[in-house]
């Protein structure tokens, strides 16, 4: 049977444009709003002013005080995409303004229903994401300059200074790097389609050299992030409320349902990027770190979520290579596979450096870090065990190199 009888071409060419994902910036939002109509003066003067209305305990009186505004007078996607970031960094700070003892349990009808409406409208959950707070968290200072840290701001931040801003702005950078690896996915699978040897190879160059680029500029963490300032101070603002100490019941959106409601906060497991290289690479994770991954979906746009989808339905790339047995190819996949291995290792040391070493220190001097943060050393605030967690998807990636499996199918015989 030949390659074609194997991978059938029948699968419909796909492209960046159906799942708007732009060539340029890949999952970012491209030239975010910063401003809302007067309507909503209120929602950014509160997300503009989120530290020191945190930081002087005002913030929970003030939306408490808020009326009730309509989103019906907020106009086209990027206005909704800025209101749902508004309102997501108001609601982590209400939740989170007395730190890790008193969180809020109820979320007032004030922001409640806005932020419910407004996320159903975008099709994402009514909590701040990370394609909120990195993906359109963002502006050049300079309009006519280069996309780099020192030309960067963003549009909202949380008590932590520079350190918060820093957080961001680096997951944006490396976000950016991941966008000519996308395209370089989508190469690849439409080459598997038509058995386009070449073509794969071009474009696992892509793929190889954008992961290597986001483990360079995700190094940049260390330079912008001081650990202390995110383990005590800025870590809980990402904090929600599903498989959360701090908050097992939920938090009940007044206004909406009856029930509180579950909800996982920020994670770096929400993004689609990485979701999109184990899609395409054929990453097998283990059941609870594949089921968590798929829950995290939930968290990402549809349009993005179904990318995701569209690349795992495609043909398998990793038994197309068996297949075509060529070394070659092989070793451009191996590439691919070891610099996303190498990008997670890296992810494991940075949650050493930010969490855990923080946390022994803190608990070791008998001071909680003002009181946040300590609940969260065992539970991530998506709500998985970060060092586990990034293990168990470390290895499977590892697992994935052809010349290992290659090793062992020898070692066995």
């Amino acid at each position: 049977m030949g390659d074609g009888e194997r991978f059938p071409r029948s699968a419909l060419k796909i492209d960046l444009d159906c799942f708007f994902v732009s060539q340029e910036f890949g999952f970012i939002l491209e030239q975010p709003a910063t401003d809302l109509p007067d309507y909503y003066r209120v929602w950014m003067g509160l997300a503009s002013n989120l530290t020191p209305l945190i930081q002087t305990h005002q913030l929970r009186d003030l939306v408490n005080e808020m009326p009730v505004l309509s989103p019906h007078h907020l106009k086209g996607y990027r206005e909704l995409r800025l209101a749902h970031l508004a309102l997501g960094f108001i609601t982590m700070g209400y939740v989170w303004q007395e730190g890790q003892h008193l969180p809020a349990q109820t979320l007032p009808k004030s922001l409640a229903l806005p932020y419910w409406l407004v996320s159903k409208r975008l099709g994402l959950p009514p909590i701040l994401t990370y394609a909120d707070s990195v993906l359109a968290n963002w502006r050049l200072k300079d309009p006519t300059g280069d996309m780099e840290i020192g030309n960067l701001e963003t549009l909202f931040s949380f008590p932590g200074g520079e350190s918060c801003k820093g957080f961001f702005l680096v997951s944006l950078l490396v976000e950016r790097a991941a966008s000519s690896g996308i395209q370089g996915a989508f190469s690849v699978m439409n080459a598997v389609v038509t058995c386009d040897i070449i073509s794969i190879q071009k474009g696992l160059y892509k793929v190889g050299q954008s992961l290597r680029k986001m483990k360079e500029i995700f190094e940049l963490m260390h330079r912008h992030v001081d650990p202390t300032a995110f383990h005590g101070t800025l870590r809980i603002f990402f904090s929600g409320w599903r498989d959360n100490p701090m908050l097992p019941g939920g938090l009940l959106y007044e206004g909406v349902v009856e029930e509180p409601m579950m909800l996982s906060g920020g994670s770096a497991a929400q993004s689609s990027s990485i979701q999109c290289f184990d899609a395409l690479l054929g990453i097998c994770h283990d059941d609870h770190a594949a089921s968590f991954l798929k829950r995290m979906r939930e968290y990402m746009l549809p349009s993005h979520r179904q990318l995701i989808e569209t690349l795992s339905g495609c043909p398998p790339l990793r038994d197309f290579i068996l297949s075509c047995s060529s070394p070659s190819l092989c070793i451009n996949y191996d590439s691919c596979v070891s610099a996303l291995v190498h990008l997670r290792s890296y992810h494991l040391s940075a949650v050493t450096r930010y969490i855990t070493v923080p946390g022994h220190r803190a608990r070791a001097m008998g001071c909680p870090l003002n009181g946040v943060g300590s609940a969260l050393d065992e539970t991530g605030t998506g709500g998985s065990s970060p060092l586990p967690f990034l293990k168990s998807i470390r290895d499977a990636t590892q697992r994935a190199l052809i010349s290992q499996t290659q090793l062992t199918s020898q070692s066995q015989r």
